[in-house]
């Protein structure tokens, strides 16, 4: 007979089989539903002595005896219970002993966990790549050729060529009667101060939106007016009347319009080459870098199914370690409230005790 029932049984009325005196029980938790099997432990003696040793307090040799028998546990309460000593004392040791033998565990949780945390930032990281990746490929795959008039920038330029060409022959012809030893060059003078005389990208006459001034007017208007009406004066001493006015006409048109379209034509040139350029880049760069891009992306997917099978090899180990953990912590919160329960229960019936009974309760352990 243990000391707790002999205990009991000083307040158990003769004749009577079942104590009217409270009884103590700290039911053992369920076990967890958890379907995998928890790791063996090389446990001698139900210990672990690995969580044991290492210069710890308690080590497997000196266990007390009562921390591995609910009975002799529950006796050790009473006595307790009996004597002045506070419980503090005895929790404090199941806690510690029971902590000595999660260090371990604890460890090994903490360990998968920064495992699987690791592994989580790879992923996260080859995700942030995937997500960059396919977002450059959208925008490059979505992208159109900007528009251009290339061809027809060429055909207006070679026109305005053709035009400019015979302007100077037609200036030539003019100006042969009056000037035969240097009719060549002055025709040439003439020709580009009328012909050639835009200052800015384009003509007053190609643009709606910018003002006119009388500065821009004079720059554009006054030398082809000048350059045309000296073809003017000396057509009209070979010419009639008719003829040159009407060679006036025609050739300060062509300095107004034919000049200054070869001119703002090799402006547009520019820009369409340019566009013509970037779209011819744009095509490289779609046949080159989308294949590449594609291909980093399934390469990354397949990098991430790796590691998050590597991932799932190690979660049933951390379930394991975390089942046996929480079985060690479920078992000590028990043995507390079953040294705590045992405890208060003799606190409080030790003054219906007289010292006799006491010392053979104590006596009889």
């Amino acid at each position: 007979m243990t000391l707790t029932e002999r205990f009991r049984n000083l307040f158990r009325p003769k004749g009577k089989q079942q104590t009217d005196i409270p009884v103590a029980v700290v039911a053992e938790p369920a076990p967890m539903a958890n379907t995998v099997r928890p790791v063996p432990l090389p446990f001698s003696d139900n210990r672990e002595p690995a969580m044991l040793s290492a210069g710890l307090p308690v080590v497997a040799d000196t266990v007390p005896a009562w921390l591995e028998d609910e009975d002799l546990l529950r006796d050790e309460a009473v006595l307790f219970g009996l004597s002045e000593a506070r419980a503090d004392e005895k929790v404090a040791l199941i806690k510690h002993y029971f902590a000595h033998r999660t260090a371990d565990l604890e460890r090994t949780v903490e360990r998968y966990n920064e495992q699987i945390g690791e592994l989580n930032l790879f992923i996260e990281q080859k995700e942030n790549l995937i997500g960059e990746l396919e977002h450059k490929h959208a925008g490059l795959e979505n992208r159109q050729p900007a528009e251009h008039h290339l061809p027809r920038t060429l055909a207006g330029l070679a026109l305005s060529v053709v035009m400019c060409v015979g302007n100077y022959f037609l200036i030539a012809d003019t100006l042969l009667p009056a000037f035969p030893r240097n009719s060549a060059l002055i025709s040439i003078g003439v020709f580009l101060a009328g012909m050639f005389n835009l200052f800015s990208r384009t003509s007053f006459l190609h643009e709606t939106s910018a003002p006119v001034t009388p500065r821009r007017l004079l720059e554009e208007v006054g030398l082809p007016l000048a350059a045309s009406f000296f073809v003017l004066v000396q057509a009209l001493q070979t010419q009639p009347v008719l003829n040159a006015v009407a060679l006036f006409v025609f050739i300060f048109f062509l300095f107004l319009l034919a000049g200054k379209l070869l001119l703002g034509t090799l402006t547009v040139l520019h820009r369409d080459l340019r566009t013509y350029a970037a779209n011819q880049t744009l095509v490289k760069d779609k046949l080159a870098k989308l294949g590449a891009w594609e291909a980093d992306i399934q390469l990354l997917k397949r990098e991430i199914d790796y590691i998050r099978a590597q991932k799932w090899q190690i979660l049933p180990d951390l379930n394991r370690a975390e089942a046996s953990l929480d079985r060690l912590n479920a078992r000590r919160d028990m043995l507390v409230s079953l040294f705590i329960s045992e405890f208060n229960l003799a606190r409080q019936l030790r003054s219906r005790l007289t010292e006799k009974q006491q010392k053979e309760i104590l006596d009889g352990q």
